[in-house]
């Protein structure tokens, strides 16, 4: 090779890796994602919670989330029992799934001082679990915004002294799409409050786009949650596929932006039976997998 081909080559690699590197500095364009991928609870809850995990062990998961909340699993509750939690911790090291989050249940029609207290709760309950993440849904009521924001902002400070990250997925109101989500960002102003993407929801709520919804606040996603939808205030609970979610180009973007997982499976079709849910469920991972091997 010349010195004209070496310098002529070197340009073609120069370029080829710099197209490869994300606007994070990751090089993320030409590698394989690698995504860990779990199932939440939510499918399950006509059924015990031990039957629930049973079945997402079965439909090829390792990881759950404690979603959805039942008369008998408080979960993470701010009222939950000591012993309960014991029990609770004990019950998931038994099966062998693992739980990376806690669904957050918080108020704001009370004094702030109350709510952050109710917070500090959960997020020491979540502690006790030896969760990762702690996830909240937004507020509705525009008059409960600046107290939502305040909240968080304290609760994001707690959760990082406990090693704990505070995430919020879209849900309409004030975490409805992009625009609300950079503005709750922006008013809560802790490095620990990011934002676990749910396109099933932006087209629920909103009836957007959310291959687009994604691009302002990509560089802020952690965690993405899984679910299909066809329509505003359309049905979620169903297959991947059969609404209008693009999970590639939702997870194209994603890549792009350095995402690292997890991809946590939410919306699956309740069969009759917590068999039949399973398979529905084992259905929708590999769909997942289908696209992400593609991505």
């Amino acid at each position: 090779m010349n010195r004209r081909e070496f310098i002529q080559q070197t340009a073609l690699v120069t370029a080829a890796t710099a197209a490869s590197i994300s606007a994070t500095g990751k090089f993320t364009a030409e590698a394989k994602v690698n995504w860990p991928v779990g199932c939440f609870n939510r499918p399950w809850t006509k059924w015990s919670f031990d039957e629930t995990l049973k079945q997402i062990k079965d439909a090829g998961y390792k990881y759950t989330g404690l979603l959805s909340r039942t008369k008998d699993e408080p979960f993470i509750s701010a009222d939950a029992k000591p012993e309960y939690l014991d029990a609770l911790k004990k019950k998931l090291a038994a099966t062998g799934v693992i739980a990376n989050m806690g669904a957050l249940r918080s108020r704001h029609n009370i004094p702030i001082e109350d709510s952050i207290k109710e917070m500090r709760q959960q997020i020491d309950n979540a502690r006790l679990l030896g969760l990762q993440f702690i996830l909240s849904f937004g507020v509705d009521k525009p008059d409960e915004y600046a107290h939502y924001y305040k909240v968080m902002h304290e609760s994001a400070v707690y959760a990082a002294s406990k090693k704990i990250k505070l995430v919020m997925k879209p849900h309409g109101g004030g975490s409805g799409a992009s625009a609300e989500i950079v503005r709750a960002i922006k008013e809560v102003n802790h490095p620990n409050f990011k934002i676990w993407y749910d396109a099933g929801n932006i087209i629920h709520y909103t009836g957007k786009d959310p291959v687009e919804e994604l691009k302002p606040i990509a560089q802020h996603v952690t965690g993405f949650c899984a679910k299909d939808c066809g329509a505003v205030k359309g049905e979620v609970m169903m297959q991947f596929g059969e609404g209008k979610v693009n999970f590639a180009g939702v997870f194209k973007a994603m890549k792009a932006a350095g995402f690292k997982g997890p991809i946590m499976v939410e919306g699956v079709k309740v069969g009759a039976t917590p068999e039949e849910t399973s398979a529905n469920a084992k259905a929708n991972r590999e769909f997942l997998e289908k696209v992400l091997a593609s991505v």
